[in-house]
């Protein structure tokens, strides 16, 4: 049974039509498949598809990226993916089903596979918690990128959560560290990390696996610091003003890209992923064949200065600050230690002539 959203009726009616003109055997009893009739039908849905995806507005487009039909991540993972091992555990506290971790090949090369899963019918999004992660799902994450980057194994990322899960258990395990160490781990790999978000990108739930080289989104995908619904209620003491929250908040992977917030867009069929499944596994094939190839002639030091730089030119050309475009002198935070080291490793002959003539001059009056 096909799921309609509440601007699909037209769709919806269009496409009942065609599957009973398609069935020989209706309530009249058998009669002959009228093929010019269903010719007429397929046209004009073909056509209604293009006039009501071509003008979705936000809200319409963040009903589409949580819409049931549409591929999650263990879809793409089984069907782009070769010799898939399911790896489980933080090492800490125990497993966490609402992400899918492991190591796989990609036209013949090992890739980390990332994957937050919502699950597909009530049964698995209870079991996958609906795709809100746990403090013991991102210390696994973070497990194995650490791994990856040790075995200089790019990481490929799908995201497709509403947020972090924010229960009392998981507060009291350390969802925020757990998410704030998930993206130091990302800044600080010197390996290929490819984020692509396939449905709802919440806030920080999302932004621990996407601090990556490049965040790229499927069409009709959202990224936001907050749900519509909750930036509604907190705005405009409303939940129902859904369309002016999406509006201003710029969730879009339009408004994204224009942004430079996110790196590219995967088009995907007219009507959503859901559509045309075969199609949309093509385009993100592509897509992630073609970032890889990218980065295969760079350096681990390359590739870490490439996120560097990434992140810390966002926003930079929108009036927020103004400065170059270079950020070869902008480095991460460092502690006190390491501040020292890098000051003693720079000025070390400096030092050493300093406490030569320290000890030629004492000598000299301790002799004189």
């Amino acid at each position: 049974m096909k799921n309609y959203l509440n601007f699909e009726t037209d769709i919806k009616n269009l496409e009942t039509e065609l599957e009973k003109l398609k069935d020989p055997y209706n309530q009249e009893g058998l009669a002959e498949v009228n093929t010019e009739k269903i010719s007429k039908i397929q046209t004009e849905l073909n056509e209604k598809l293009k006039e009501v995806y071509s003008k979705l507005n936000s809200w319409e487009i963040a009903l589409v990226a949580r819409h049931e039909d549409r591929p999650k991540s263990k879809f793409f993972i089984e069907n782009l993916f070769d010799d898939f091992i399911l790896l489980s555990g933080d090492r800490f506290y125990g497993e966490d089903k609402s992400v899918i971790a492991g190591f796989a090949k990609f036209f013949g090369k090992s890739v980390l596979v990332i994957g937050q899963e919502k699950g597909e019918d009530l049964n698995s999004r209870i079991e996958r918690n609906f795709g809100m992660m746990r403090p013991e799902g991102y210390r696994k994450t973070t497990r194995l990128m650490k791994l990856a980057d040790k075995f200089n194994i790019p990481i490929i990322s799908f995201i497709d959560t509403p947020g972090a899960y924010p229960g009392v258990g998981a507060e009291e395990r350390g969802q925020a560290e757990s998410i704030a160490k998930s993206i130091e781990c990302c800044m600080q790999l010197s390996v290929p990390n490819i984020s692509i978000i396939i449905g709802e990108g919440g806030s920080g739930g999302a932004i621990a696996l996407a601090s990556s080289n490049k965040v790229i989104m499927l069409k009709n995908a959202i990224y936001s610091v907050i749900s519509p619904e909750g930036c509604a209620t907190i705005l405009w003491r409303d939940p129902k003003k859904t369309l002016e929250a999406s509006t201003a908040m710029k969730l879009s992977s339009k408004d994204l890209l224009d942004l430079k917030i996110i790196d590219e867009i995967v088009e995907e069929p007219i009507g959503g992923a859901h559509r045309d499944r075969d199609l949309i596994l093509d385009n993100v094939r592509d897509c992630i064949k073609n970032n890889l190839d990218e980065f295969a002639s760079l350096t681990r030091d390359e590739i870490f200065n490439h996120r560097k730089n990434k992140f810390l030119s966002i926003g930079r050309n929108k009036g927020f600050i103004s400065i170059s475009e270079k950020f070869d002198d902008l480095s991460m935070k460092s502690n006190f230690t390491d501040i020292v080291k890098t000051k003693l490793s720079k000025y070390k002959k400096h030092i050493a002539i300093f406490f030569l003539l320290v000890i030629i001059i004492s000598a000299f009056f301790l002799l004189s």
